[in-house]
């Protein structure tokens, strides 16, 4: 319990020399700006490494010099500036603002305040201004939290490609377009990419500069409330993409030489530089990056209305080597030593009990290819606290299987242990792909399947061609069996529900700035004759079935049949029937099923059905009566008839599904 014991002591800290827990980690009431009762505006800022601070902008005619900072102790400085003559506050909504700051090498350095919460950049200019946000009317959420979901189905989605046309999409537009899909479709989660501001659009939102601000290229902070607020509105869930691994750097709009040194936030020297990503790396143990990071996280929460957070980058944080040119075995000697960085797992749990304490419905995710044991297990137990982890191996695993092996090779065994292989008592997220899958360099699922026939045959107006037959279908089974048998949530990249054809790429000098991949085509799925439409359809029949019978929540599956020559899994998860046929050309007639319920077993979900692109093979309202004949381990068991390539999923009708 040595992590627990460290834990214990850092927490007695803040609770001992910074007012309270709860006011330490609300420290976004207090630094950055904040406009007093009497109209005035309190400055304060941590520049440990500066020798004077200034503050300039519109309000005083860009004087550099003429508004300096008082300095106090620990490094902090302050400024306050009184209200003019009629009461209003000295600097006025949507003005401009910078620091300047003077090393102790007698250099000045124009800055953005690390907490500001509103940043934009001109067309002319190379780097992000300060904008101060103070709104006479500030936005007020109209709509309650949801509760949190019993089986999280996470749609991961990305405002700015979040529209057809080639351009940056809104928050406005995602609210007003893509919150009724994601309704449509039974997502009760959206997992929002790139909100953070990212002078990079190209990064994917992973090179953060500004982390008090949301991005500004998607519209103002008030629309990613509206945007919030409606989600609520519909009873989704909304986590934050939260990127605490690393920070851009940038130094003129970001985090890095804040003070002009290199060990303000950051380790100084080559700890703090990552050598893969270019960024800089966060000191977990500095009192004040604790600060501003718990506080980081409480400020999406408060101020914007987020119900959790999917931790980016975990594995880099918890390692000194930062999983760079490391495999993980598994051995517990992996995940223990003095390769650990016990700073960043002792943050880590205070960032899950800050939000788990104080917001008791929060979700937290963490993205860790290592497989750190108890990431998901309650601090008191010793574990990092986390509610749950990506499931990365699937998708790595589809994308393989798809690239080198043959259909009638495919090996039932592997597959299915890589969807069960999971550290018992953690919950996982599942997920067949994500946008990793979807970016430049790599393909999705459905394009590695059918590829270029997806321009010039997807019409259902015309038959299917065998490519396109083999990917429509291979398409369903690969993401209902990952639903169902991976994990104890699911996450799908926008778009990947219908099969977005082509790649993911941001505008760069590569791609001549061109928008052309950094969109989804959802005028694709709206037109009905269309087979990503049929794709949709199914994928929309998937959720809301998992929605009606939670098999998510229902603990793990009973795999019964696992044949590799048949090519056919069976298993039983939330007392429904799933029954899957890989084998690319034989059907089977009369092939029999274990169940541990007797029953009448009727079709719940069909990935055969016309509507869903399937070729019609089997009788929509088909009975399957049990028999009392024990086969594989199970008591019952009767014969069904399953076409090649395709998936069942049965419910026993004589099974109360709502008790």
């Amino acid at each position: 319990m040595f992590r627990y014991r460290l834990f214990e002591e850092r927490l007695a800290w803040l609770e001992k020399d910074e007012g309270g827990f709860d006011q330490f980690t609300q420290s976004y009431q207090s630094y950055g700006v904040q406009r007093q009762l009497s109209g005035g505006l309190l400055f304060r800022e941590w520049a440990p490494g500066a020798h004077a601070l200034f503050l300039t902008g519109d309000f005083n005619a860009w004087e550099k010099l003429s508004n300096p900072f008082t300095p106090k102790a620990f490094g902090k400085w302050e400024l306050s500036l009184p209200p003019k003559a009629d009461g209003s506050p000295a600097i006025q909504h949507l003005s401009k603002l910078k620091l300047m700051i003077q090393t102790k090498d007698g250099e000045y350095l124009f800055r953005i305040s690390p907490w500001a919460k509103y940043v934009t950049k001109t067309l002319d200019s190379v780097t992000y201004d300060w904008i101060h946000w103070d709104p006479p009317h500030p936005y007020k959420h109209q709509h309650q939290r949801p509760l949190r979901p019993r089986c999280l189905r996470i749609y991961e989605a990305h405002v700015g490609i979040a529209s057809p046309r080639e351009e940056i999409a809104s928050y406005k537009n995602f609210t007003l377009d893509v919150l009724p899909r994601v309704k449509d479709l039974g997502y009760n989660c959206i997992q929002l990419m790139a909100v953070l501001e990212h002078a990079y659009y190209a990064s994917f939102g992973y090179q953060v500069t500004n982390f008090f601000a949301a991005s500004s290229r998607f519209g103002t902070p008030d629309d990613l409330k509206a945007l919030v607020d409606e989600a609520h509105s519909l009873g989704i869930t909304v986590l934050l993409d939260m990127v605490h691994s690393h920070a851009s750097s940038n130094t003129e709009d970001g985090l890095n030489h804040f003070d002009g040194t290199d060990s303000c936030f950051f380790h100084a020297g080559s700890r703090g530089e990552h050598s893969h990503w270019g960024s800089r790396l966060f000191n977990y143990g500095s009192w004040e990056v604790s600060r501003f990071l718990l506080s980081n996280l409480r400020w999406w929460v408060d101020e914007y209305g987020f119900d959790g957070f999917r931790f980016d980058g975990v594995t880099s944080m918890l390692y000194h080597h930062h999983g760079i040119g490391v495999s993980f075995s598994g051995s517990y000697s992996d995940y223990f030593g003095m390769h650990v960085d016990e700073d960043a797992v002792v943050h880590l749990m205070l960032s899950n009990y800050t939000l788990h304490k104080l917001y008791p419905e929060c979700i937290t995710i963490a993205e860790d290819v290592s497989g750190m044991p108890g990431l998901c297990r309650l601090i008191q137990e010793g574990g990092l606290g986390f509610d749950y982890r990506l499931a990365m191996a699937i998708p790595d695993k589809w994308i393989q299987i798809l690239k080198e092996v043959k259909d009638e090779d495919w090996d039932m065994w592997n597959i299915v242990h890589t969807l069960t292989n999971r550290r018992r008592g953690e919950d996982s997220i599942c997920y067949a792909e994500s946008h990793d899958q979807a970016l430049v360099g790599d393909k999705s699922l459905a394009f590695w399947l059918m590829d270029k026939e997806m321009y010039t045959n997807m019409s259902a107006l015309i038959a299917m061609t065998p490519v396109i037959d083999r990917g429509m279908q291979l398409h369903k089974l690969i993401r209902l069996l990952t639903h169902s048998l991976g994990g104890e949530g699911y996450l799908n990249f926008m778009g990947n529900e219908f099969g977005h054809p082509e790649w993911l790429d941001f505008p760069r000098k590569g791609n001549n700035e061109s928008y052309r991949y950094a969109r989804r085509q959802f005028n694709l799925v709206d037109t009905e004759h269309l087979r990503y439409r049929q794709l949709y359809v199914f994928d929309r029949d998937m959720n809301h079935a998992e929605d009606k019978y939670g098999w998510l929540s229902s603990g793990l599956a009973v795999v019964s049949t696992l044949d590799q020559a048949d090519k056919v899994i069976v298993f039983e998860r939330a007392k429904l029937l799933f029954i899957f046929n890989f084998h690319p050309s034989i059907s089977y007639s009369h092939y029999r099923v274990a169940v541990q319920h007797a029953g009448k077993y009727k079709i719940l979900l069909n990935s055969d059905e016309v509507q869903y692109g399937g070729h019609g093979r089997i009788q929509q309202n088909a009975e399957f009566c049990s028999e009392p004949l024990a086969f594989r381990n199970r008591p019952n068991s009767f014969l069904i008839y399953i076409p090649c390539r395709s998936a069942l999923v049965l419910a026993n009708e004589d099974h109360d599904y709502d008790h």
